[in-house]
């Protein structure tokens, strides 16, 4: 009888060892996909406008810190190249500073979010705006696989958007940790076009939110 009762106690332990073995790897393989969950529910709600879905997503107070830090390089470098003996280059310096605070202002929106999620970043164009969502958003959301996430297709029919330019042709797209705590999605519409990268944040444990934008990808 004792040996019956230890033969049950040993099965027992065997039984709950794993299942904490599989909770266990059940829990890192959720944390390990946690951001591509976080980017794809975020793309899907800026597209469709979920407002409070993408204000769960985003840190507001960083991206519009990284924004402003990205499209002040972004106005600096064109104006350094521009520079080169023209008399107007301070002229054009203090209309690129002027730039900034509205343009920050637009892109850190859940429409600057759905446009930065669909390869439409900041330009520094005088009054510039995000473009407009893709059609159908419900059905395009990015893939959640590792190292590459599938881009929602972006309107490229030759339709004008609302800065009166026609929107671009869907980038290519890849993802993937840098660090524990951050991930990065890359865009890039060809061979040799510049990229540019929207930067996610570990937020607690499973919890990843978009806090910065690296305009030189």
């Amino acid at each position: 009888m004792a040996g019956l009762i230890r033969m049950r106690g040993a099965v027992g332990r065997s039984v709950l060892i794993a299942l904490v073995a599989i909770v266990v790897v059940a829990a890192l393989g959720y944390a390990y996909a946690s951001p591509y969950v976080a980017l794809d529910r975020l793309k899907r709600a800026a597209d469709s406008r979920d407002v409070e879905t993408v204000n769960e997503y985003v840190d507001y107070p960083a991206l519009r810190g990284s924004l402003k830090q990205q499209v002040t390089g972004l106005l600096t470098r064109r104006l350094d190249v521009q520079h080169n003996g023209n008399p107007l280059a301070a002229i054009g310096a203090m209309i690129g500073v002027a730039l900034i605070g509205p343009l920050v202002d637009a892109y850190a929106t859940p429409d600057g979010v759905a446009a930065l999620l669909n390869g439409m970043p900041p330009r520094g164009e005088p009054g510039e705006r995000p473009s407009p969502p893709p059609a159908s958003p419900a059905g395009n959301a990015t893939g959640t696989s590792a190292g590459n996430v599938k881009p929602a297709p972006v309107p490229g029919s030759g339709a004008a958007n609302a800065n009166g330019t026609t929107p671009p042709q869907p980038p290519q797209t890849t993802a993937g940790y840098r660090g524990i705590n951050e991930f990065v999605v890359s865009y890039q519409h060809g061979v040799g076009d510049t990229r540019y990268s929207a930067i996610f944040r570990r937020d607690g444990l499973f919890m990843w939110k978009l806090s910065a934008v690296d305009l030189n990808g």
